[in-house]
């Protein structure tokens, strides 16, 4: 069970995800709902969400599809199911102009009847499916953008861009419990799904990452491939005086969260299977550098932050290095040197 954190005056027990935004929204005069509505709708495909993978083994969704996607790995049931339910959530609520999803090739524009909105959706539905059959943790990762151009369906230049331009980022994990984690560029809030009622309850307010914690996160089964200097760092982790301990679940958002919360670095460097990296830059790196930079923490490819980088293709791939502050540096600093 997670321990919460202390609730800001403004925010008693029992505050909901839907007056926690509406309470953000009073600083932002501006702010036209279209917003709230968005993360509204995510919020209801994630409870969709959470409910079908409870019962996934009674609803048949557990294994593969039988076909692979266009990253090249076998489909889930559950990865379709949650693509579709995402989709069908936002397309129609006049809030997105585009959607970008790890399970498809292409842009996926709004279709008629419904009407654009303001906002770019970029999403991996479901990762760690895989994981489904084995009761292990699983998430969906999300990115926002405001749309550059000024109406329609959206252009490439919407979604082709830095990291440093979200406006907001968010996972949601299924677990034992169903956790949605959101940063609007103000914190990073935590609210826990109360399925008696059916509600996201704030419950880790100003999540920050703790910099003491020396924990490494990554599959060393990998490591014979890695750079040299990295290689190095892992054996250096493992002198017993160094105080360093490995916790790695084989999800990225299971891993990600458990580090966010605990303290630690997750690392997925390049390899010989993936010379250019596996993660996707714009659906699972970009969201989870916006949110460890808003707890304290950092986030690299090795070489520079990953909010620097510029998005060049929908599925662009990338190593990363993300958790604790020190740790990023002290080996993004090894690989360039």
């Amino acid at each position: 069970m997670l321990t919460p954190v202390a609730l800001h005056p403004q925010f008693e027990e029992g505050t909901t995800l839907d007056r926690f935004l509406l309470e953000t929204l009073r600083d932002h005069p501006e702010a036209t709902g279209q917003f709230v509505t968005l993360i509204n709708q995510v919020t209801l495909a994630a409870k969709l969400v959470s409910a079908r993978v409870n019962r996934a083994g009674l609803a048949g969704m557990f294994g593969a599809t039988g076909t692979m996607n266009i990253q090249g790995e076998y489909v889930q049931k559950m990865d379709v199911y949650a693509n579709e339910t995402f989709k069908r959530a936002l397309e129609h609520a006049g809030v997105v102009c585009m959607i970008v999803s790890e399970e498809e090739e292409e842009i996926i524009g709004i279709p008629a009847p419904f009407t654009p909105g303001n906002y770019v959706f970029a999403m991996d539905p479901l990762d760690g499916s895989s994981n489904i059959d084995t009761n292990a943790s699983i998430g969906t990762i999300f990115a926002v953008f405001r749309r550059k151009s000024a109406s329609g369906q959206g252009e490439p230049g919407d979604v082709l861009r830095s990291g440093r331009e979200m406006v907001a980022a968010g996972y949601v994990v299924y677990g034992a419990g169903t956790v949605l984690v959101l940063s609007t560029g103000q914190g990073v809030h935590g609210f826990t799904l109360d399925p008696s009622v059916g509600e996201f309850f704030l419950s880790h307010h100003d999540i920050r990452l703790s910099p003491e914690t020396r924990s490494y996160s990554c599959n060393e089964a990998y490591s014979g491939s890695w750079d040299t200097r990295l290689q190095g760092w892992l054996s250096a982790t493992k002198d017993p005086a160094a105080g360093w301990s490995a916790r790695y679940i084989g999800s990225l958002v299971g891993d990600f969260h458990r580090n966010l919360v605990k303290g630690g670095v997750f690392l997925y460097p390049p390899s010989r299977k993936s010379p250019s990296g596996k993660l996707r830059l714009l659906y699972e790196a970009f969201p989870l550098a916006f949110l460890v930079e808003q707890a304290g923490g950092s986030a690299t490819d090795g070489r520079v932050n990953i909010l620097d980088r510029t998005l060049g293709s929908l599925h662009e791939r990338t190593p990363l290095y993300i958790g604790n502050r020190d740790a990023v540096e002290e080996i993004t600093r090894l690989l360039t040197t």
